[in-house]
């Protein structure tokens, strides 16, 4: 006859001590923190990452909503335009939003033909986007980046642009010059494109030339 002993255990199978048991436990609720701290952490930064990209997915059919978008923007009384003059003027882009501050500000000429007819031109030069200057001496708007030239009236004199400056539309109100700045200037609105001669600069002759360098004393 054999024995079995009252309480048979296999090799290995010895329960673990309590204080081992403890531990597994405190490395498993640990490792499972670790593991939902990560999620979270992933998911903040891809949140970040995204508000910029949905913003600039949404923001033109949001800006589209905006009611200041578009609008009509005074750009001052009539009376700050003199007639026969080109002056310098400025008004706050619809688009800009309240912590924009002086990066807002969108500056444009203002040029006063008579009584109740103006142009009103994006500072813009029609080549590369530098800000042209208007100079009443020589009665021309020039690029000081690349030499482009432009007439009074903002068609083109010579230089790289292929086309004139562009402008806004206005209407008045009143006594008040508004112009719709909410649409920039582009080939697909507003523009002068009248053709006019181009200012070219010919060389002397040759002969021309040497009798100049004659009349200056040896």
């Amino acid at each position: 006859m054999s024995e079995h002993p009252d309480n048979p255990q296999t090799p290995g199978s010895e329960p673990l001590p309590p204080e081992d048991t403890a531990a597994k436990a405190a490395l498993h609720t640990r490792r499972a923190f670790l593991f939902k701290l990560s999620l979270a952490l992933n998911a903040a930064v891809g949140l970040v990452l995204a508000v910029p990209l949905v913003g600039y997915l949404l923001g033109p059919a949001m800006r589209k909503k905006n009611a200041a978008f578009g609008a009509w923007i005074a750009l001052g009384s009539i009376n700050d335009f003199p007639v026969g003059e080109t002056r310098l003027a400025s008004f706050r882009s619809p688009a800009a939003t309240f912590d924009d501050g002086d990066t807002a500000k969108v500056a444009c000429w203002v040029r006063r033909i008579a009584d109740r007819q103006f142009q009103v031109f994006a500072i813009n030069c029609a080549h590369l986007g530098c800000p042209v200057r208007w100079f009443a001496q020589s009665k021309l708007f020039l690029c000081p980046c690349h030499g482009g030239a432009y007439y009074e009236d903002g068609t083109r004199a010579s230089g790289p642009p292929e086309r004139g400056l562009f402008e806004y539309q206005y209407q008045l109100a009143g006594d008040s010059l508004m112009i719709h700045a909410g649409d920039m200037p582009t080939l697909a609105t507003q523009a002068s494109c009248k053709q006019k001669p181009l200012i070219q600069i010919a060389p002397a002759a040759p002969e021309t030339a040497s009798a100049a360098r004659s009349e200056w004393p040896a």
